[in-house]
């Protein structure tokens, strides 16, 4: 009788039920395709076999991608007399695994290795490790890389020393010394807000750094506080801040219809309070933004009232004069006022008194004072309004600003 052609025998890597539920679950709950693993597997599979049996590339591994089962076998050349037992079988031999084999017919012939099968088995386990490892991190990385540059809520995790461990839900950022508010005493459990500046691909995972100080955290905060800034009616032109103390922003409105300053501050100051209360009490002094530097500078130096201003274009220098009693409400305590405009503005700007102004040499009042149309649109009191004054009205003013320049203290 001839013989009968020998089935191609298969191996198992653990059960065909574990492997399977295995890889539905990943594709399933950590969409990692299914068609990913398994190439994944059979790759690591083939080289496991070559480890195994020697580099040959007569040997093969392939995977049923429905029972997962392997074959594991040696393509081999029929001969009358072995002289190399990797590559060459004898025709009885040959004839167990198709009868129809010949001489020089090449043949699939089975290698079986119980050793193999355990290697086998471990690694398909650490594919399916390192590939839920690889798609966790990608995951990660994309869900973070989209929020980049935008505002997240975090819980404080741990202190690494100076620096703070910010758990962000899949992930944890970095929230170094250099980017949290000197004044903030961050505790450990307490939800925050943060700007993410950088997220790193590593092949430890993304590295995902956050700040509290970056003035674009004030941007982000009215965003999702003010409904008229999301939408663009209103538009933040600029922003200067020294974190935990103090921030200056210009707004414009495009709508004449809203009042740009209004829509951020809120009715009773409910929207601007919040975002103070997210940043640990920092004063937020919210501006009308104009096109006119002479204006916008005025506006900059709020809650001072201003004289005029005489601005250089070319140089980017103004000088301004105001009231006697506005000199150190204008300028801030430490200077912080005047810095802050400056930096809203792009503007370096000289402050002076009425009476400093006077006996600067060269003076000429005409010079310091504003036309008509400009005192108008920007309501200035210049100098001769304030001596017309009477004296309750004068008194009344020195005490709001003495209240005014308390509060900076």
């Amino acid at each position: 009788m001839p013989a009968k052609k020998k089935s191609a025998k298969t191996s198992k890597i653990e059960t065909k039920n574990e492997l399977l539920e295995a890889i539905e679950f990943l594709e399933k709950e950590k969409s990692i395709s299914r068609e990913t693993l398994l190439d994944a597997i059979e790759n690591s599979l083939m080289t496991a076999c070559r480890n195994n049996f020697g580099k040959a590339d007569n040997i093969h591994c392939v995977m049923d991608r429905d029972t997962c089962h392997y074959h594991l076998y040696a393509e081999k050349t029929v001969v009358e007399e072995v002289s190399d037992p990797l590559n060459e079988v004898l025709l009885e031999e040959a004839a167990k695994y198709d009868a129809a084999a010949s001489i020089g017919s090449i043949v699939k012939c089975d290698l079986n290795s119980r050793e193999f099968g355990r290697i086998a088995t471990q690694n398909a386990k650490n594919v399916i490790l390192q590939k839920i490892r690889e798609e966790e991190r990608n995951s990660v990385y994309n869900e973070f890389i989209e929020k980049e540059h935008d505002v997240v809520t975090g819980t404080v995790q741990r202190f690494m020393g100076r620096n703070i461990s910010i758990n962000l839900g899949h992930a944890d950022a970095l929230l170094s010394e250099n980017e949290q508010i000197k004044t903030e005493e961050l505790r450990a459990s307490e939800r925050v807000k943060v700007y993410v500046l950088e997220v790193k691909n590593t092949t430890r995972g993304p590295k995902i750094l956050v700040s509290r100080t970056h003035p674009e955290l004030v941007r982000r905060l009215f965003e999702n506080e003010v409904s008229e800034v999301a939408d663009g009616t209103v538009e933040i032109k600029e922003i200067s801040r020294e974190a935990g103390s103090r921030t200056k922003m210009a707004v414009w409105s495009n709508n004449s219809d809203v009042d740009a300053v209004g829509a951020c501050v809120g009715m009773n100051g409910s929207r601007v309070n919040a975002i103070v209360e997210e940043l640990g009490g920092e004063k937020i002094d919210v501006i009308d933004w104009d096109e006119n530097p002479a204006i916008f500078i005025e506006n900059a130096l709020s809650p001072a009232k201003v004289v005029s201003v005489i601005v250089d274009g070319d140089a980017r220098t103004a000088k301004v004069v105001v009231p006697d009693y506005q000199l150190s409400l204008a300028i801030g305590k430490e200077g912080q006022n005047a810095r802050l405009a400056a930096r809203l503005t792009g503007f370096k700007i000289d402050i002076k008194s009425e009476t400093q102004a006077k006996d600067a040499p060269g003076f000429r009042m005409e010079d310091y004072l504003m036309d008509e149309e400009e005192d108008d649109a920007s309501a200035v009191q210049d100098a001769d309004e304030v001596e017309e004054q009477d004296v309750d009205e004068v008194v009344e003013e020195i005490v709001e600003s003495e209240e005014h320049v308390s509060d900076e203290e």
